[in-house]
């Protein structure tokens, strides 16, 4: 099974982007996206430090919402 995370994009130098999320930060390769628009403050999924697909920001909020929620059931039956 693969897991990509949503970050923001926060600062753009060619096909690297700095990505931030939940006090998280990364440099990530924009190589997979280089025929998309891509621009700080947009979201991308992150998978092995590659940017796989730009995202609105309810997907991401979305996806953050069940991430942290599959951590906390985890937790509670740990």
């Amino acid at each position: 099974m693969c897991l990509a995370v949503p970050m923001q994009i926060t600062k753009i130098d060619k096909l690297n982007a700095h990505c931030a999320a939940k006090g998280i930060e990364r440099d990530v390769s924009l190589f997979l996206l280089q025929d998309e628009v891509i621009k700080e403050g947009d979201y991308v999924l992150i998978h092995v430090g590659y940017a796989i697909q730009k995202i609105s920001v309810e997907e991401a909020l979305s996806t953050w919402e069940l991430l942290d929620q599959m951590l906390a059931e985890d937790e509670l039956s740990a």
